[in-house]
């Protein structure tokens, strides 16, 4: 049986950012793993509640996911509204979806509060990225799940590939 993947609804082309867009990848082999049925789609903000579109949220004060599920950082919105409760339910939905699919793997959006796994905002709304993963990408990895970016399919290619 082929390995399913966790895959951000945006990068498929889903208009689910908070500004109502998408961030489609056009990549050959997320391609391929799409007609071979292979991946799952998640947008773990829209899977909490969230409308769209919805005002930008950060990680406040430069943390990151793991300060968030720790309980010593929250989420806001930049209208001030504090989401933490709504990015922690979407994270723990995409963990229930990537269990209910056997799915060891994610392939998820850079940048994002939740599905960032390289880089986040640092809660100043400025622009301002640190190193750093959000909610999602945390809890996934937390429970054993690999998460790669968007600029990283290469690699997650890589570790689908059988060993030769």
């Amino acid at each position: 049986m082929m390995e399913k993947i966790l895959v951000s609804a945006c990068l498929l082309g889903r208009p689910v950012r908070y500004n109502g867009s998408a961030k489609p990848l056009a990549h050959p082999s997320l391609e391929r793993w799409r007609q071979e049925g292979r991946v799952v789609a998640i947008c773990p903000e829209l899977t909490a509640g969230f409308s769209v579109p919805r005002p930008p949220a950060e990680i406040a004060g430069g943390k990151d996911g793991h300060a968030v599920l720790a309980g010593s950082a929250r989420v806001f919105e930049a209208t001030g509204g504090d989401v933490t409760d709504l990015f922690v339910a979407g994270a723990r939905a995409a963990l229930a979806l990537a269990r209910q699919h056997d799915c060891r793997f994610a392939l998820l959006i850079d940048g994002s509060p939740s599905c960032g796994s390289g880089f986040i905002h640092d809660g100043s709304f400025s622009g301002h990225r640190h190193p750093g993963a959000g909610v999602t990408a945390t809890l996934l990895r937390d429970h054993g799940i690999e998460v790669f970016s968007d600029s990283e399919v290469e690699a997650l290619e890589r570790r689908l590939s059988p060993r030769a």
